[in-house]
């Protein structure tokens, strides 16, 4: 199958760059480029794309405008181009927020220094999320207070086998910050344990991507930095580019950050920093929560928790961006739980798997 690419840049040189790269791979078509986020709506709609590539800064309307446009108008899944400065991964969160589904760097180079494998990259990104074109749906409205009917779950609420959790351990990568948003905001300021984030997102973004989340969850986040010690209420999020690793010393829990090893391909590793908890002399009774993303990070570390007892949920294939990494602990059979994303945000608010 070959899948209908728009590409949106308001640079004629990046358009002519990216329709060349897109149309080498067999399975993708550029059907059409815009140099604007308005151009960009009308072109949706009458071409009628399998995937959108959208720059953010254009003239006459900017790729965020546009993104909400398209997401209320005519869904489809867009992938935006990030600039690394903090002011690019301020707009690009939000452009996530809009609806994008996926973002990548605008330079190639800074996917890969080898050119042809950054290439590779970004047609698999552009395929992956062309290939999940039925997940796309119309921006959200706000959520109502009270369902008219509940929305099956599977399994039924399990908490009480929950009790005892000392610490909450995510991981997430495609989709992921929206969702990773919506679990922590449901968390009670008086959070009584400890939250590790692990998203899959470049070293640029992450600190952005903390401050975006404290200013909208009761609960305090923030970037973690190596010594960061662990403690109830604080959510430390791993930095993109390195390994978050934890060490224990005295009674003390605390963030260890070091230099991707080869051959860890994912930097921050869900694996990686689930690992080093397991690893603990006293490893902590964990809530392991596996999210939306591509790939199966998360999945031997969670294997790892597990046998230590940590309980696992993982979010369900309806409500993923990308259901990759929680399909990875569901085939393993390492799921205690598996949750709509607003169903699982509903069972931590209501304050269960860490009572008494």
């Amino acid at each position: 199958m070959v899948y209908r690419v728009l590409v949106v840049d308001d640079s004629n040189f990046m358009r002519h760059r990216l329709t060349e790269i897109l149309n080498g791979d067999d399975h993708l078509e550029v059907v059409g480029s815009a140099g604007n986020g308005l151009d960009a709506i009308r072109m949706a709609a009458e071409l009628q794309p399998d995937v959108i590539t959208m720059d953010v800064e254009m003239p006459v309307m900017d790729g965020i405008t546009a993104v909400r446009r398209i997401m209320r108008e005519r869904p489809t899944p867009i992938l935006m181009f990030s600039v690394s400065t903090q002011a690019g991964a301020r707009a690009t969160l939000e452009a996530l927020d809009a609806g994008a589904m996926d973002f990548i760097p605008k330079q190639l180079h800074e996917i890969s220094a080898d050119k042809e494998t950054a290439k590779r990259m970004l047609c698999g990104r552009v395929l992956e999320l062309a290939r999940h074109r039925a997940k796309v749906h119309a921006s959200p409205t706000p959520r109502p207070a009270i369902r008219s009917a509940p929305r099956p779950r599977h399994p039924p609420s399990q908490s009480g086998h929950l009790r005892g959790v000392n610490l909450i351990a995510i991981a997430a990568s495609t989709g992921g910050p929206t969702a990773v948003q919506k679990v922590l905001a449901a968390l009670p300021a008086q959070l009584p344990v400890p939250v590790l984030v692990v998203q899959h997102m470049p070293g640029n973004f992450t600190g952005s991507f903390a401050e975006r989340l404290n200013q909208v969850c009761a609960i305090e986040v923030r970037e973690a930095k190596h010594g960061d010690e662990l403690r109830p209420g604080l959510a430390l999020v791993a930095p993109g580019g390195v390994q978050m690793e934890l060490r224990e010393q005295a009674g003390r829990r605390t963030i260890a950050l070091r230099e991707a090893a080869e051959g860890e391909y994912f930097r921050p590793s869900a694996d990686v920093t689930f690992a080093s908890l397991a690893g603990l002399a006293h490893s902590p009774r964990a809530l392991v929560i596996v999210l939306t993303g591509m790939g199966s990070d998360g999945r031997q570390g969670a294997a790892r928790l597990k046998a230590r007892g940590a309980a696992v949920w993982a979010q369900d294939e309806r409500s993923c961006v990308v259901y990759g990494m929680p399909k990875a602990i569901v085939d393993g059979r390492l799921a205690d739980a598996v949750y709509d994303l607003d169903d699982m945000a509903d069972e931590l608010a209501r304050g269960q798997p860490w009572t008494a």
